[in-house]
């Protein structure tokens, strides 16, 4: 059985988001930073082998599968189960890119340049066991003082933008606050649906009819982000389109630098994922009305 509890001095490196939130940089790693992303990711899989298989290379696919399962049997909540999903993206030619959805909503994808699909998959495993493991520290639970931290966090990367941020922080907040307890891994889901109520301007209508933010995070903390989601927030995107012509391409555009930044980053990408999906849905959306 796998033991999944964080030294206390223990601390996540400094690639690893304080909280998903935050609008990291759009600067591609440099060599040096990548290197040290890999031999960071290669020193937790090895770490979490010794620990659970004993010495020896690890099945890193496997473990990030068991891993979870774990933490299912040991009483995590889970809406979806504990079954890790993987996607490679279609290429007739490497570098091949994968990316992989955990249970609570968190994505993440290859960050090396990956000759082969099989390596790929291993190479998001990598991430997403490492992120899985850290994920366990104290430092990940949302108390208190993550939700000042993450707050004050959310003003400043909202610095300089013409919209007032102000119901989607207070949002933020009022969400945080009833999931206290949780970890950030397991919140990911319910995190990245309001990152994209708020980007697709729907928080602003609803703050518009009046509706209370214990409304709102009352309504969505029971949605999973599906197909349906996806299509309503497409379709406010081609009502964009046909409002300013190129709306979608420019803002697509933007969402596919911020995803690969983040990919090549090894960071949590679920947020970027999910806006660039919507938008090219919208794109085809755009096309059907049109033909």
């Amino acid at each position: 059985m796998c033991n999944t509890t964080m030294h206390a001095n223990l601390k996540p490196p400094s690639f690893v988001a304080p909280w998903p939130g935050i609008r990291h940089s759009k600067i591609f790693p440099d060599a040096q930073a990548k290197q040290v992303l890999k031999e960071a990711v290669d020193a937790v899989v090895n770490s979490f082998a010794k620990h659970t298989q004993g010495y020896g290379r690890v099945n890193v696919v496997e473990a990030l599968q068991e891993f979870w399962q774990m933490k299912q049997a040991r009483g995590a909540e889970m809406k979806n189960g504990a079954l890790v999903i993987y996607e490679s993206v279609p290429s007739s030619s490497p570098p091949y890119v994968c990316y992989v959805t955990l249970p609570g909503g968190s994505c993440f994808a290859s960050f090396q340049n990956c000759p082969t699909k099989a390596e790929a998959r291993r190479s998001a495993a990598k991430i997403a066991l490492m992120n899985s493991v850290f994920n366990e520290h104290p430092s990940r639970r949302i108390s208190d003082d993550f939700i000042e931290k993450a707050v004050q966090d959310a003003w400043m990367s909202f610095k300089g933008d013409g919209d007032n941020p102000n119901t989607g922080i207070a949002a933020f907040r009022f969400m945080l606050e009833t999931n206290k307890g949780r970890t950030m891994l397991e919140f990911q889901e319910l995190m990245t649906v309001f990152q994209l109520l708020h980007w697709n301007g729907s928080l602003k209508a609803m703050r518009e009819r009046q509706c209370s933010r214990q409304e709102v995070v009352a309504h969505y903390s029971n949605r999973t982000l599906d197909e349906e989601m996806r299509s309503q927030m497409a379709l406010d995107w081609v009502a964009r389109e046909q409002e300013a012509c190129g709306a979608v391409k420019r803002e697509l555009a933007c969402a596919e630098r911020e995803l690969e930044a983040a990919r090549l980053a090894g960071r949590e990408l679920r947020f970027p994922k999910e806006k660039r999906d919507i938008l090219l849905l919208a794109c085809n959306q755009s096309t059907t009305l049109l033909s």
